[in-house]
């Protein structure tokens, strides 16, 4: 199959905006590129998004956020040697000033890799039709390429290097088109760092967080012990309900909760982490108008985005045709929040850690420009920039090896591969699970499947009177003991109250599809048994 051609130029316009809004292609990129000036490849260049973007005529500016930028953030002042780094790219200047070792004493000379050549992603078709990408220590004074172990292997710029944030700004606006004017990108070590940092940027201790009330652990672990507190908002199919942060917002009584009104909410908005729920354009347009009406500022957790499926049909159903060229596949994204920020007020995270690789350690966030220059402050002195050899390592691929058109082909070919896990799981779970106990929602996006089990039922609860915890653990221990592992439910409260249902996550990403099902197998035994179920009770439900 021949890989999908490129976008057209459209013009879109946003009446509700009043603004002309024009969808970046892949063809207006190279025209773009043709009329900027080159990219340097000195050291530790400067680089920043407005380098790349397209034209903002007609777009609003950004809010300014000092109201809520907190104390720390707003003393940081700019490192000194990366102040003085920019001056490396002037013609002539010997420096002695820097603490930048020299590339002759680096003991690498090549780095090779194999990667996919599209529309061949599959590990058998990478064996036999992959190519070969060399990334030598001067390719670039040998104007073999723009970013060579020379530059990456050395220190650079919080930003991120300027050849690999080129190339996200450049997918950011493909994708997204943010309709403001002055927003801008940041590469990220991986978006659990981008998150910590955002917690270090706008909250103070005592200060509360809005999420979905079962959100991403890690992420209530890492601002619980920052005395920032979980503020559960509560969901339904299609995620957090913009009706019950708006409830408990109006009603927020500061002296009764001893804080002041939440002011930061954190979601995932597509197949989110552990629900798998996904919301859609109107849910989000709806939390938009609610963060608008109580001035919240979102931040848009966005690891699973790309990874938005095919419906599901059933296991003996034909399959719905995938989208057959880049601008079906765009088209068929759920708008992202980014998408529909007129005020600045979200900032996005992007990660290549389900999309390439987790071990990368290589995102970016998207952002206004205030609130990214205060982001590039925080990382000067903590992470400094991400890894140079995984930027070196995703430019090779996405830049010098597939461009903006192949990265969109790898995209749609994931999109594919998830639908196939995804589809197994579910067959696994109409054939294996007690429908009496256990119920769940057909997965959109992402990696994760939710089974919510009526833990009521169970004998601890009826004759004992046990509650969710101890029925939970009980049910988990048991299914290990069987040679299952899931994730139990409580894990991921924002309140670690316990919560009034039990549920469970189980993932498809990983294993393979025949140890899916025996999988299903043992916890459909385990909850038959648990629950003391049978054929004619609410037991087994076999689907040939």
């Amino acid at each position: 199959m021949p890989p999908p051609s490129a976008i057209d130029v459209e013009a879109e316009t946003d009446t509700q905006a009043a603004t002309f809004v024009e969808r970046l292609s892949i063809n207006g990129i190279r025209a773009r590129r043709s009329k900027a000036p080159a990219v340097s490849t000195a050291l530790a260049t400067f680089a920043s998004s407005e380098m790349f973007k397209g034209s903002s005529h007609g777009k609003p500016k950004a809010k300014r956020w000092n109201h809520i930028l907190n104390r720390e953030t707003q003393s940081r002042i700019g490192s000194s040697l990366k102040a003085a780094s920019q001056l490396l790219k002037t013609p002539g200047l010997i420096s002695l000033g820097g603490g930048l070792p020299s590339s002759r004493v680096f003991p690498f000379e090549n780095l090779q890799i194999k990667v996919p050549k599209p529309p061949n992603f599959s590990e058998a078709e990478t064996r036999e039709t992959g190519v070969l990408v060399d990334s030598g220590k001067y390719d670039a004074a040998e104007g073999k390429s723009l970013y060579d172990i020379h530059v990456a292997f050395n220190y650079g710029q919080a930003t991120g290097s300027i050849q690999l944030l080129r190339f996200v700004t450049e997918h950011t606006e493909i994708v997204h088109h943010p309709p403001y004017q002055d927003w801008q990108c940041c590469l990220s070590v991986g978006s659990t760092s981008a998150f910590e940092i955002a917690l270090r940027m706008f909250t103070n201790r005592g200060d509360y967080m809005m999420t979905e009330e079962y959100s991403f652990c890690s992420a209530l672990e890492t601002a619980t012990p920052m005395g920032v507190k979980p503020l559960g908002i509560k969901i339904d199919d299609e995620g957090l309900l913009p009706s019950h942060m708006d409830y408990v917002l109006t009603n927020w009584c500061e002296s009764e909760r001893g804080a002041p009104k939440p002011f930061f909410l954190y979601t995932v908005p597509t197949g989110q982490n552990p629900t798998g729920a996904t919301q859609s354009a109107q849910r989000r347009r709806e939390i938009y108008a609610c963060a608008q009406k109580h001035d919240i500022y979102i931040i848009e957790d966005e690891p699973y985005y790309f990874l938005q499926m095919q419906p599901y049909t059933g296991p003996n159903a034909p399959d719905v045709p995938p989208p057959s060229c880049h601008e079906d596949f765009l088209d068929a994204l759920v708008p992202s929040l980014l998408s529909m920020d007129m005020d600045g007020r979200v900032m996005r995270l992007d990660s290549f850690s389900k999309v390439i690789a987790p071990g990368m350690r290589t995102g970016w966030i998207t952002a206004s420009a205030q609130v990214v220059e205060r982001f590039v402050r925080h990382s000067e002195v903590s992470t400094q920039h991400p890894s140079g050899v995984s930027q070196l390592v995703l430019y090779k691929l996405l830049e010098d090896t597939w461009g903006h058109s192949g990265y969109l082909d790898w995209l749609m070919w994931i999109r594919i591969e998830y639908t196939r896990k995804r589809d197994n799981l579910i067959h696994a779970c109409e054939r294996y699970l007690p429908r009496g106990v256990a119920s769940w929602k057909k997965t959109e996006a992402g990696m994760f499947h939710w089974i919510q089990v009526d833990w009521r039922r169970h004998a601890l609860a009826q004759e004992q009177g046990k509650g969710t915890l101890d029925v939970e653990e009980k049910v988990w221990r048991a299914a290990v003991d069987r040679g299952v592992l899931t994730a139990k439910g409580s894990w991921f409260r924002a309140e670690q109250d316990g919560g009034e249902e039990m549920c469970f996550r189980t993932t498809f990403a990983a294993a393979g599809e025949e140890d899916v099902r025996e999988a299903m197998r043992r916890f459909g035994e385990t909850l038959r048994v648990e629950f003391g179920l049978d054929e004619g009770n609410g037991g087994l439900r076999v689907i040939q």
